[in-house]
């Protein structure tokens, strides 16, 4: 029984921002746990070499898609070329986005109008456009990869921290709009993960000041996340709806 819960076998997840870190992590796990794949980023190069790896070993398809998402036409693309070529999407991993550090007093619009597309945007988008396939088949999951910083926040997170909140408000009201008809929406919040984004931009001292911060005084790899994004996208889950799972090394249990 418990296999069968967390069994993917004939659902397809489109995890967007799936070239690597986090996004390449959580699309091997459900690739693993029997779903068909596709991916999606910006790169074509760093999509071939993913998939690649998703699919290895495993009798599951896995397709690629070029896409910007902090444009709102990309968005709409993305979601007609993952229809075409893998037919349906089940679950909806909404976890491409990034972060342009800039004070509240020196932001600039096109940083702002950026952010707020790519990171919250996008999930409005996508959701839109493939929730409708989810009904028609009475099960869906669609999952916002927030952040801690959605929670709290730090200098210079203006448009990030805003964006992250935002989704904890879209997975509530997503999650009341499409239970009657089967469908879960939630969000995962993760905490200092040592992926490219904070490896870009955190320098050696700040990454172990990141660490100390948290209850199990360490960052958190890649392959940690997937066991939530797979309780989330599973039946094994399918009474968890409009909340969010924060996986964070216990960071925001801490005060000081």
């Amino acid at each position: 029984m418990i296999r069968r819960l967390f069994d993917l076998s004939g659902r397809t997840a489109l995890v967007t921002g799936g070239s690597k870190g986090l996004g390449k992590a959580m699309a091997r796990g459900l690739a693993e746990a029997g779903a068909d794949i596709v991916i999606s980023s910006r790169h074509e190069d760093e999509l071939r070499a993913a998939a690649a790896e998703i699919g290895a070993g495993l009798e599951i398809q896995v397709h690629h898609v070029v896409a910007d998402l902090s444009h709102r036409a990309e968005a709409v693309r993305l979601a007609d070329e993952t229809l075409k070529a893998a037919g349906k999407v089940d679950i909806l991993i909404n976890n491409a986005g990034s972060n342009k550090p800039q004070s509240i007093d020196r932001i600039e619009d096109e940083t702002w109008d950026q952010l707020v597309e790519l990171n919250l945007g996008s999930c409005m988008a996508l959701s839109r456009a493939l929730v409708p396939g989810m009904i028609e088949r009475r099960w869906g999951r669609v999952i916002h990869i927030s952040s801690i910083m959605g929670f709290s926040s730090a200098a210079g997170r203006n448009a990030y921290s805003a964006t992250k909140s935002a989704l904890l408000g879209l997975a509530r009201a997503g999650a009341n709009d499409l239970g009657v008809h089967g469908i879960t929406v939630n969000c995962i919040a993760p905490g200092p993960f040592l992926t490219d984004l904070p490896a870009g931009l955190l320098s050696q001292e700040m990454r172990d000041e990141f660490a100390r911060r948290t209850a199990l005084g360490r960052w958190g790899q890649p392959d940690e996340l997937i066991g939530p994004a797979l309780l989330l996208a599973s039946d094994a889950g399918s009474y968890i709806t409009g909340t969010c799972l924060i996986v964070d090394g216990g960071a925001l249990a801490r005060i000081f």
